[in-house]
């Protein structure tokens, strides 16, 4: 581990200021540490050598206010370092789950739930030992020692060679233990990220487990894994003990080594009384940083190894950054020029051989797709599971970036059009929505933070949840549970709904919303459905033709390879012309 990663200078603002703070008060607790051991061995030495209390009055109360100085200092470093530990986990919280949010669904597909939650949570408290311990002592141990080497040299050269020639065996012992420290600990977080990822599977998977007999057999492999954390981070005690142990001999042995030849010297005459305290009194204040920042990485190693993972996830590229290598930014966007703002109630989206492909998958999702999206089209757009529907609605709804091709929106490349300002003038209704554990009402208004609840209530009226909602406890203040759990799936789909119908967006992209509905439910979905796609621009996913018989336009996905389907279009409808590549 490094004793200090750029990184969090970089992602946590806070760490700086408290950086500043840690190095001021670490060199007054070392012109305190200084002053304590001159001011201790002058009143000694003095009373030795028959002086009254009287005259040494002044130096023991100099000494009293030193002593009061330096634990002020640190009392007041450790307090501004949990503070500061405070503020960098909030930002690195807050700056991990954006970024998780910007990776998108595509990401967080191919990731652990768990074993984020865990990094978030435990993982990153593990960086109040490191700011509050280490990092202070990581500073002491830089300045204390040279300047006790500096002190001690100039009331004794000999006393001063034989501290800087034993003080580098400390750090040399730390690193060889540090080394097989870091496998203990990184074991120790996996184990611990395992353990919180399989609880929460088994925890949302309960029901499934009760009722197929297997709820006996999960609780024993949570068991198991806890028994090895328990093993683990027994061993990274262990570890912890023995580098302690060894630290402590070899600055015990160097401190005995001074106090050898300075005593032999003082007893020939070779040194007065006051120098022989001075130095006895400083060799332990040089090897004390020293040892106690090798004690102190052991408990931040934790939050440390977590820090890293987070720095790992904050520098994965994000879908717009991600691009494709010889594929250069839009001249407006490369020029540092705002392109005009799409209208997708005039402009047309065109895909140009758009061919997108996902990390570890041998076959790309989308082949060479070309097709033009017009102003009020609606399109259904069908095949077998793993065709690739899904991942054309990722592309429009900017969840995904394609490898090759080009998608442009009215003449503007795509890419070149912040994704949040692209985003509000889209709706999506997934085929399974998810709804927080807060209100119906608050559900709803995701889709306009700032609509009245009369707003709320006419889009639950057009999607056909008024009724139902009206005869929950509360109405539309109830609690719909984690996951929204307390309702049924119909009921769920119609909150989406509701939703779509509050944003009123142009582009409505709908994701089998009605595939695992029964009859009466879906067929007052598909009510809800069609009154939602007036005066706008529809791409339903289906395994069927569902409304495409109505529209005119059916397009077909197999194998991520579009082709028009076999359909009969009215006389009325327009639909955009559509390209089609083999």
């Amino acid at each position: 581990m490094k004793p200090l990663d750029p990184r969090l200078l970089r992602y946590a603002g806070a760490a700086r200021g408290y950086l500043v703070v840690t190095v001021v008060l670490g060199l007054a607790a070392t012109a305190l540490i200084l002053a304590q051991a001159g001011l201790l061995a002058h009143a000694l030495a003095s009373a030795a050598t028959g002086t009254t209390v009287g005259p040494l009055a002044g130096t023991l109360g100099v000494l009293l206010a030193v002593l009061a100085a330096r634990a002020a200092a640190s009392y007041g470093g450790e307090a501004a370092a949990l503070r500061a530990a405070a503020k960098v986990k909030s930002q690195l919280r807050r700056r991990l789950v954006g970024h998780a949010l910007r990776l998108g669904p595509s990401w967080l597909g191919g990731q652990q739930p768990g074993q984020i939650t865990t990094l978030a949570t435990r993982g990153l408290d593990g960086l109040d030992a490191y700011f509050a311990r280490y990092l202070p002592q990581l500073v002491l141990a830089c300045l204390v020692p040279v300047a006790v080497l500096i002190r001690v040299g100039m009331a004794d050269w000999i006393s001063a060679v034989v501290i800087g020639a034993t003080l580098p065996l400390i750090p040399v012992f730390a690193i060889m233990v540090g080394l097989h420290t870091k496998a203990t600990t990184q074991r120790q977080w996996r184990l611990l990220a395992r353990l919180g990822g399989h609880f929460l599977d088994v925890v949302e998977g309960l029901p499934t487990l009760k009722l197929f007999g297997r709820a006996k057999p999960q609780a024993e492999m949570i068991r198991k894994i806890t028994n090895e954390h328990r093993a683990a981070t027994m061993a990274s005690l262990r570890v912890a003990f023995l580098s302690g142990f060894v630290l402590e001999l070899a600055a015990a042995l160097a401190t005995a080594l001074v106090a050898v030849e300075v005593g032999l010297r003082l007893l020939a005459g070779h040194l007065s009384y006051q120098t022989a305290l001075l130095v006895l009194l400083l060799t332990p204040e040089a090897y004390l940083p020293l040892r106690a920042v090798g004690a102190q990485f052991h408990a931040s190693t934790e939050g440390a190894t977590a820090a890293r993972q987070v720095f790992e996830i904050l520098e994965t590229p994000e879908p717009d950054q991600a691009g494709t290598p010889g594929r250069g930014l839009p001249e407006a966007a490369s020029a540092g020029r705002s392109p005009r703002q799409p209208d997708l109630t005039k402009d047309t989206i065109g895909l140009s051989g758009v061919t997108l492909a996902y990390p570890g998958r041998d076959r790309p999702a989308l082949s060479g797709v070309d097709l033009t999206i017009g102003p009020g089209d609606r399109i259904t757009l069908t095949g077998p599971s793993g065709a690739g529907k899904s991942s054309l609605l990722a592309l429009l709804l900017r969840f995904a970036v394609p490898v090759s091709g080009r998608i442009d929106v009215g003449g503007i490349d795509l890419e070149s059009i912040p994704r949040e300002e692209w985003r509000t003038q889209i709706s999506w209704v997934p085929q399974h929505p998810y709804l927080f554990a807060g209100s119906v009402a608050g559900n709803i208004a995701l889709g306009d933070p700032t609509a009245s609840r009369q707003a709320i209530g006419r889009a639950a009226q057009a999607a056909g949840a008024a009724e139902f909602i009206e005869a929950l406890p509360q109405g539309y203040d109830t609690a719909v549970g984690e996951r929204g759990l307390r309702l049924s799936a119909g009921q769920r789909q119609q909150i989406a709904l509701a939703r779509a119908f509050l944003r009123d967006a142009p582009l409505l992209l709908l994701d089998e919303p009605t595939a695992h509905l029964d009859a009466a439910t879906a067929r007052r979905l598909d009510e809800a459905i069609s009154t939602l796609m007036a005066d706008r621009t529809v791409i339903q996913v289906t395994h069927g033709h569902g409304w495409a018989h109505d529209t005119g336009r059916l397009l077909v996905l197999d194998d991520g390879t579009l082709s028009q389907g076999d359909v009969s279009v009215p006389a009325t409808a327009t639909p955009a012309p559509l390209a089609v590549t083999s």
